[in-house]
């Protein structure tokens, strides 16, 4: 029950955010059909969405300044007994600390898209695409509580989806050229192991959602603002951590 509350009081968030937020929907709802789809996609697997980005293309901020955050998901597999939930293993980042984490991932919503996309020039268009839609999902990751400023992540994740001519189920970059794409939004907070401390931690490939419309100024790609620049950004993160 306490999760179930948890989830409702993140997603009323979200929605109140939005209001001053950028980045805050991958798609709008009026591009997508209203029914849960949830029953009719369970038999697919979603594991391979999740982990299909470079990690250097992920971008994530923790606390109020938004102190830069690296997430990198090692291993995500479906739960053999739960078709909509996902065993997720992987470490963050912050500054110079890093902690191991595992959890889950829980699909509660499936959506499907309106009108399909098949990308510049209709690229796709004769790939044999069968659907295409946006995935909701809570998740909660917990650090090693061994490690130093351990703590967990909880919230509610939005990831863009395909199904293919094979009946698999693909991460849709279909349109990553547009200036405005991103995928797998993370959007939640980080609790402190310790101290029961909450921060906001947002994260997803290739752009920060659900933050202020100061924070990112670029067209084409991420360019974290002057103002936010001390807080991590200015660092060029190793690529093996």
């Amino acid at each position: 029950m306490k999760k179930i509350i948890l989830f409702i009081c993140l997603v009323f968030s979200f929605n109140l955010w939005s209001q001053n937020l950028c980045r805050t929907q991958i798609l709008e709802q009026e591009e997508l059909f209203q029914k849960n789809e949830l029953n009719k996609y369970s038999k697919y697997d979603f594991s391979k969405l999740w982990t299909q980005t470079d990690n250097t293309l992920i971008y994530g901020i923790i606390g109020d300044n938004y102190q830069r955050i690296l997430i990198k998901l090692i291993s995500v597999k479906r739960n053999p007994s739960k078709n909509n939930e996902y065993l997720v293993s992987g470490k963050s980042m912050v500054k110079s600390n890093i902690c191991d984490f595992s959890g889950k991932i829980t699909i509660t919503k499936v959506q499907e898209i309106k009108k399909l996309r098949f990308g510049v020039d209709d690229e796709y268009k004769t790939a044999g695409i069968k659907n295409q839609g946006l995935l909701a999902a809570s998740y909660e990751f917990v650090e090693n509580k061994q490690q130093k400023s351990s703590g967990k992540f909880l919230g509610t994740i939005q990831t863009l989806w395909y199904l293919d001519k094979n009946d698999l189920m693909n991460y849709n970059d279909i349109e990553s050229y547009s200036d405005k794409y991103f995928n797998n939004a993370f959007i939640g907070i980080w609790k402190s192991n310790n101290s029961a401390k909450e921060k906001i931690c947002n994260w997803a490939d290739y752009r920060v959602p659900n933050v202020n419309c100061d924070f990112d100024l670029g067209a084409g790609e991420l360019s974290v603002s002057d103002k936010y620049q001390k807080n991590g950004w200015w660092i060029k993160p190793k690529s093996k951590w």
